[in-house]
C-alpha cells in the first residue's frame, strides 16, 4: 500500500456554502437553514424592508424619458451594498450567530426586497417592445457590467476597511 501524503488544510480554504451545517452528534439533526423559523423570520423582515426602500427610491427618482433610472439605482446600490456586507461580515469570522443573522436580514431579506431582477427584466422587455433597440441594449448591458462593477468595489472597501479596522486595533495596543 502506498504512502499517503500529508494533508495539507487546502480543503478548509475554500468557501464553505453558509447554509449548510455539519452536525458532528450521532442522532442528532437540524433543519436546513432556509426552513429555520427564525431565519424565515429575519429574511421576511428585511426583504419587507428593502421592497420598501426600493418604492422610496421609486418616488424619489420618477421615470423620466426612456430609461427607468430608479430600478437601475436601486440594482447597482444594491450590488455595491451587498458587496461590501459579505465582504465585512467574511472578514470578521465564522458564518453563525449576530454574523449570520445579519446575512439574512440585511443581506438575504433586504438587499434581496431592494434590488429587483424581474422589474429590470420588464424594463428591459418593454424598451424593445417600444422599438427603444438600442436603449434596451445599453440599459440591460450597462445595468449587469455596472452592478458587477459596484460589487467588486464593495468586496474592496469592505476589505480596506477591515484592514483599516485592524492596524487601528494593532496601533492602540
Amino acid at each position: 500500500m502506498a504512502a499517503t501524503e500529508p494533508s495539507t488544510n487546502s480543503e478548509r480554504d475554500l468557501p464553505e456554502d453558509p447554509d449548510i451545517e455539519v452536525v458532528e452528534a450521532p442522532g442528532q439533526t437540524l433543519l436546513p437553514l432556509h426552513l429555520r423559523p427564525a431565519s424565515l423570520i429575519l429574511v421576511f423582515i428585511g426583504g419587507a424592508l428593502g421592497t420598501a426602500a426600493r418604492e422610496g427610491v421609486g418616488i424619489a427618482l420618477p421615470s423620466g424619458g426612456e430609461v427607468p433610472w430608479a430600478i437601475f439605482v436601486v440594482n447597482v446600490l444594491g450590488a455595491l451594498l451587498l458587496g461590501l456586507l459579505l465582504e465585512a461580515l467574511a472578514r470578521r469570522g465564522p458564518d453563525a450567530g449576530a454574523r449570520r443573522a445579519a446575512r439574512l436580514l440585511v443581506g438575504t431579506g433586504f438587499m434581496g426586497g431592494f434590488t429587483t431582477y424581474s422589474a429590470f427584466a420588464v424594463d428591459s422587455a418593454a424598451l424593445l417592445a417600444t422599438g427603444h433597440l438600442a436603449t434596451a441594449i445599453v440599459y440591460a448591458v450597462g445595468t449587469v457590467l455596472v452592478g458587477a462593477a459596484a460589487t467588486g468595489l464593495g468586496i474592496l472597501l469592505g476589505a480596506a476597511r477591515y484592514r483599516h479596522q485592524q492596524t487601528r486595533a494593532e496601533g492602540s495596543q
